[in-house]
């Protein structure tokens, strides 16, 4: 339930506060006043599109709310997912704070429980709020899929649990049906591919190709390529560092070096510590001299055979690279995956036929499914017709016989059910569909039925009516008053009219009031009671809100709907 919204620069209305809460709420006003900014508002805090045409010249719209909710629940989960809070009201209810601001270039900002969030989360709310209706719904309720809808409402509990078995048996049946088409249309391409890869793998498991392998054998070429220069840089190094002959090498020179210090080291014990050191090279030189003598003795191993063996083994390696990838690592990546991939494409046959079997399981479960789904339709949609047409009399629609009517239709994911509302409106016509045969005020009239009919089964805490009444009047417009009224004593009912037969049946009327002070022109918003009230009813019977006639009349049709004022 909406207990309080605020909007502020929201087309003419300046700032105004619309004091809801329970029961039913009339909302009235001159044309052009702001009426319809009311419901733009109520749209802005559902999460509905933003448009910066709605903002008032000069700065940036605001519209605020104050929701009375479940405190546990869909709504408080959705909430605190968000990362907003509840204001605890008791035990078992709550007050969510909502508001949404665009600006003149169309940016928009949500706010749910305290926290900034997406409009989207707004909109996910008000599925489980309200239910809004303007003239555009009635026209929708022309569509196919409106009156489908209609009728799973008021079907309850049973179709719901009918439909998403259902849906569940069509995503499986469409899942398995995808990947048989897509092995069977393509089993000539997939043979292909299983050749290709079955040859692929072949080669690299020939060459059997090592992971740096590559690497490794250009450096060896790049050696043996140069084994003469290699050869001559070692042998000159080993020569210095110790020379075969009597030549004065490294060794030598460090051997001198160690002596000379350990005779002076006697006179001065600091230079023991260089004498250890200069060992330390001689011995380290020696070491060099004897890995350069293995080094050389590896040259004199390697010959033109080694190097015609490593640059056929590259260009192996190189081929490799150039067919199946941009580098040694991607061929190994073939050959790990390639295997699992070439078992699946050459299962394919056999998938082929193990699907075929599983489509048949899932079609027959599919064709139970949505047997089962029919039938709860047919049964609620007479349920349906019978408590509409009931209500269709009462709504000065004496004769009037609604009729829902469930035949084949192509499967979707709803089922495979074309739903039609069928509207005979005196005795001896031909049902025809509402999209057809039905006028404007029927079609109000029509859509309130339903929306009383179905509160029954799927109550919505709050309905948004958006001049329901038009093309109505008369007789018709007090008993849909009447109907509204009694739609109130289950849900919050918010109504914006033109019909002082309506609002006569509301508990709480507000005006929207439009002021010109000669430059500016702005509305507000009024709650209205005893004389004022009457005024307004007045207004809007004959548009002469002090006429004795008018005021005579609307304080009938306040008496008439049971009205304290």
């Amino acid at each position: 339930m909406i207990e309080e919204v605020r909007l502020a620069g929201l087309g003419v209305i300046a700032e105004a506060t619309l004091p809801l809460g329970p029961g039913f709420t009339a909302i009235t006003g001159e044309t052009g006043a702001g009426k319809t900014m009311v419901v733009t508002g109520l749209g802005l805090l559902l999460g509905q599109r933003a448009d910066s045409g709605v903002v008032r010249a000069g700065g940036q719209a605001e519209v605020a709310g104050i929701w009375n909710v479940p405190a546990e629940g869909s709504v408080a989960d959705r909430v605190r997912e968000a990362g907003g809070d509840l204001e605890p009201l008791g035990t078992d209810r709550a007050e969510l704070y909502v508001s949404r601001t665009v600006t003149a270039e169309g940016r928009s900002r949500a706010s749910v429980g305290g926290r900034a969030a997406p409009a989207g989360v707004l909109a996910d709310l008000a599925d489980d709020l309200v239910v809004v209706h303007g003239q555009s719904d009635q026209l929708r309720l022309r569509s196919a899929t409106a009156q489908r809808d209609a009728l799973d409402r008021f079907g309850g509990a049973g179709v719901r649990a009918a439909l998403v078995a259902y849906r569940d048996a069509w995503a499986r049946w469409r899942a398995l049906d995808a990947e048989h088409t897509t092995l069977t249309t393509q089993r000539d391409v997939r043979t292909a591919e299983a050749e290709t890869l079955r040859a692929a793998l072949a080669e690299i498991e020939d060459v059997a190709p090592q992971p740096g392998e590559d690497v490794e054998l250009a450096q060896r070429a790049e050696r043996l390529a140069n084994v003469e220069e290699l050869r001559a840089a070692a042998a000159g190094a080993r020569e210095a560092l110790s020379a075969e002959a009597d030549a004065v090498d490294v060794s030598i020179l460090m051997g001198e070096a160690r002596r000379l210090l350990e005779r002076a080291s006697a006179q001065d014990p600091a230079l023991e510590t260089f004498s250890q050191q200069v060992a330390e090279l001689g011995f380290r030189a020696a070491e060099i001299a004897t890995d350069l003598s293995g080094y050389l003795a590896d040259l004199d191993e390697s010959g033109p055979l080694e190097l015609d063996a490593v640059e056929t083994r590259r260009a192996a390696i190189g081929a490799l690279i150039r067919h199946h990838g941009t580098s040694l690592d991607e061929v190994l990546a073939l050959a790990e995956t390639g295997a699992a991939r070439l078992a699946e494409l050459e299962g394919d046959d056999a998938r082929i036929d193990e699907l075929a079997d599983e489509l048949q399981t899932a079609a027959r479960a599919l064709d139970d499914a949505a047997a089962l789904l029919t039938e709860r339709r047919t049964v609620a949609a007479v349920a349906l017709g019978d408590a509409v047409s009931a209500e269709l009399s009462a709504l000065a629609m004496p004769d009037a016989r609604l009729q829902v009517t469930v035949s084949p239709g192509a499967a979707s994911s709803d089922g495979r059910d074309d739903v039609a509302l069928l509207l005979a409106p005196h005795p001896g016509a031909e049902p025809r569909p509402v999209s057809k045969g039905a006028s404007g005020g029927e079609l109000s009239r029509v859509m309130l039925a339903i929306e009383v009919v179905i509160a029954g089964t799927d109550p919505v805490p709050t309905f948004v009516f958006d001049e329901i009444d038009a093309g109505i009047g008369g007789a018709a417009a007090i008993e849909v008053g009447r109907r509204l009224a009694r739609l109130a004593e289950a849900s919050q009912v918010i109504v914006v009219t033109h019909l002082a037969q309506v609002a006569a049946f509301a508990t709480n009327h507000l005006t929207v009031v439009k002021e010109n002070d000669g430059s500016v022109t702005a509305s507000s918003v009024r709650r209205l009671e005893g004389p004022e009230r009457a005024a307004e009813m007045a207004r809007l019977l004959s548009g002469l809100p002090d006429s004795a006639a008018a005021l005579e009349h609307a304080r009938e049709l306040l008496g008439l709907a049971g009205s304290r004022d």
